[in-house]
């Protein structure tokens, strides 16, 4: 029998085989293009998603109940002086921590504010810089107010000045958090003369869902916030000052900036703000280790009106909207901003960059070594007196 050549092996494909191999090859084509699909809106979704579980980044190695300590392994948060808070157990409790008062290269132990009788002596933890969960731990009179939103009733806390001056301040807590984080903020601003108005937003635990229950990145949060400016007024309200955390910033910013009581604003008040959200989310994609294109795609599915399916957003966010930095310009009113060089999650990048468009309006106080959302915690005494010596300015 002959043997094949070399020459026998090229020989044309049959009609059949062609269309085999067509077949398969387009079986691949479309596999890695629907695994890019996912990965995009997995990306994408990933951002507008709020967190319903706390990430258990740090542990604890011990509790002395006799002395009131807690120890926990080292780690950059762990680590920073100042006081703060640990979600801790099951069921879940707060608990509030001093400052440091010993430290190795892998444990820190810290002054323990709250009784701990009843939990486990190690275990994994959420580190905080809450310090205070309920309004109650201000021993300050409070008043809870439900604020009617485009969304539903949302609750809020009000701490009335000790004398009615008509001076309001709006506060907003960040992305993934409660109300409770602003707490913080209560006393300065009731030093000053004014009542803190601590509100809450579509989807943040607290306040009613959305239809999509997705997080609009201040696209859609600052009409509740409105909402909350048309309770301040029906309270007496005569000037106010918005002041936010992080993705409150922004919300905050994009208040001011669409408000009907634009006349009733005086200033705002920035802690750690998201100013630039494609900034932003590039920065996290450096840390995280996304690909470019992914990256790329992900900020786009989120801003375009295709992207919906993927992201399961009602409508596309406006990132370019929400670029405070680009439209400095339509900027009016006075603006402190408070944020750390190195801030894990959102680049102070973002900050220097709007001072620098702004001098006219802005005061900018950077920090170094406090992180996220944490500059009361690390120097409480500068980041009252920043907010004090700015609020003097507005009278």
């Amino acid at each position: 029998m002959k043997r094949h050549s070399h020459a026998d092996r090229n020989a044309p494909v049959s009609t059949g085989r062609r269309w085999q191999i067509v077949v398969v090859f387009g079986a691949i084509l479309l596999t890695l293009a629907s695994s890019a699909v996912i990965a995009v809106g997995t990306v994408a979704r990933r951002v507008v998603t709020p967190a319903r579980t706390r990430v258990r980044e740090s542990d604890v190695l011990a509790i002395d109940a006799e002395n009131a300590t807690i120890t926990l392994g080292a780690n950059p948060e762990t680590s920073l002086p100042g006081r703060y808070g640990l979600f801790y157990g099951e069921p879940e409790r707060y608990l509030r921590l001093g400052d440091v008062l010993h430290s190795t290269g892998a444990a820190v132990t810290r002054k323990l504010e709250t009784a701990a009788d009843g939990l486990p002596t190690s275990g994994p933890a959420t580190f905080s810089g809450w310090y205070f969960s309920r309004p109650e731990e201000l021993g300050i009179g409070f008043r809870n107010i439900d604020v009617p939103t485009p969304a539903g009733n949302a609750p809020a806390w009000l701490f009335p000045a000790e004398e009615d001056t008509g001076r309001w301040v709006v506060i907003v807590h960040g992305r993934g958090t409660t109300r409770s984080e602003c707490l913080r903020a209560v006393p300065v601003w009731r030093e000053a003369g004014y009542s803190a108005f601590l509100v809450s937003y579509r989807n943040d635990g607290d306040a009613p869902p959305s239809a999509d229950g997705l997080y609009g990145l201040g696209e859609t949060e600052w009409n509740d916030v409105d909402a909350a400016l048309d309770v301040a007024v029906a309270h007496g309200a005569t000037d106010v000052v918005l002041m936010g955390w992080s993705m409150g910033g922004t919300i905050a910013v994009q208040t001011s900036l669409r408000s009907s009581h634009t006349a009733l604003l005086r200033g705002v008040v920035l802690d750690s703000p998201v100013l630039d959200w494609a900034r932003v989310l590039e920065f996290q994609a450096d840390a995280g280790r996304i690909p470019v294109p992914l990256r790329l795609a992900a900020i786009t599915a989120i801003s375009s009106p295709w992207g919906r399916v993927l992201t399961g957003l009602d409508s596309a966010v406006d990132l370019c909207g929400l670029d405070v930095i680009s439209r400095a310009c339509e900027l009016t009113l006075p603006i402190l901003v408070l944020h750390s060089d190195d801030d894990g999650f959102v680049p102070s990048s973002g900050s220097h960059d709007l001072a620098a468009a702004r001098p006219d309006i802005v005061t900018f106080s950077p920090f170094t070594g406090a992180g996220h959302t944490k500059l009361w915690n690390y120097d409480e005494g500068r980041w009252t007196s920043a907010i004090r010596e700015w609020a003097a300015t507005l009278s």
